[in-house]
């Protein structure tokens, strides 16, 4: 069989850019294609050399363990090492899914075509099959993890967050609400439900005392550094079809979920004047949407909590 390394380097570079594109889907890291491509060609390039060369060095598991690191880090970038091997491990993960539903294709289409040298398997219709291996196999891993994260039971169902507004911060333990899908009508920023009664740190008594009288346009007596900030809301529940609630826009939310810290600004705070939980287990409602990283803004950054 003729072999041309120019192909061998582009089948790995698209089948590790597949690979690590999941990944980050996966992992709600943000994904940038200009890291991700890089790190494709540094794996492929060594697939290359590792194919051409005789030298035992590049068939040791710890190269390839380190070369591993260096395609997820350069792709990912990762913000501590907790991170990185989280990403890491999803990095396998997904790699043996694609790979083994990539041959197991390849043995059904033409098995007597398929060759491997020095651990780099070469065949006919690769890329065909890649392309094909990578789609089966990003279909499975999403099914499996949206069905794990399904299964979320009451400790993940709780989170503490951090309320950043004026340099002031007050924190709250709140509740994962995957149906609070409210947001502020003009700027389609999320809205999270807080008690007032947690926020008199923060926040002027003219505002929570008076929340109703903000509603209906009487502002004459709210502080000026807060006045730009506020928003009407309006929702939708059972027994209050068209309700209004006060808003007020933070500076910054920081939220503490499963070993993760995520920071998102432009949050609008609803101020809720009674009580969420009976129990005073939490005092706050988000949505889900924030804890799954998907991007508010520009600026949505998640951290590895060390």
């Amino acid at each position: 069989m003729i072999v041309y390394i120019d192909i061998v380097l582009i089948e790995n570079i698209f089948m590790n850019y597949i690979i690590l594109f999941a990944t980050a889907t996966i992992n709600k890291t943000e994904i940038r294609l200009i890291r991700i491509f890089l790190a494709s060609l540094l794996g492929g390039i060594y697939a290359v050399v590792s194919y051409i060369s005789e030298l035992e060095l590049y068939k040791t598991l710890a190269l390839k363990i380190l070369l591993s690191l260096a395609m997820v880090y350069i792709a990912l970038k990762p913000e501590s090492i907790k991170r990185c091997l989280k990403q890491l491990l999803i990095f396998y993960l997904t790699s043996f899914t694609f790979g083994g539903t990539a041959f197991a294709l390849l043995y059904f289409v033409k098995p007597s075509e398929i060759l491997m040298k020095n651990g780099v398997y070469i065949g006919s219709y690769p890329l065909k099959i890649a392309i094909l291996g990578g789609i089966v196999g990003f279909v499975i891993l999403v099914v499996a993890f949206k069905f794990a994260k399904g299964r979320m039971n009451s400790k993940n169902m709780y989170c503490k967050i951090e309320i950043q507004l004026q340099q002031k911060i007050v924190e709250s333990i709140a509740m994962i609400d995957s149906g609070n899908l409210l947001k502020e009508p003009i700027s389609g920023n999320p809205v999270i439900i807080v008690e007032t009664s947690i926020l008199k740190n923060i926040l002027p008594n003219q505002i929570l005392e008076n929340t109703q009288e903000i509603i209906e346009g009487k502002t004459e007596n709210i502080p000026i550094e807060y006045a730009s900030k506020l928003r009407v809301i309006p929702f939708t529940s059972l027994g209050m079809p068209n309700g209004m609630l006060l808003g007020i826009k933070s500076d910054q939310i920081t939220i503490y979920h499963d070993d993760e810290k995520i920071k998102s600004k432009n949050i609008i705070i609803g101020l809720y004047n009674k009580k969420l939980s009976k129990t005073d287990k939490y005092t706050s409602l988000i949505g889900i949407s924030l804890i799954e990283g998907r991007k508010v803004e520009d600026e949505h950054i998640r951290y590895a909590k060390i």
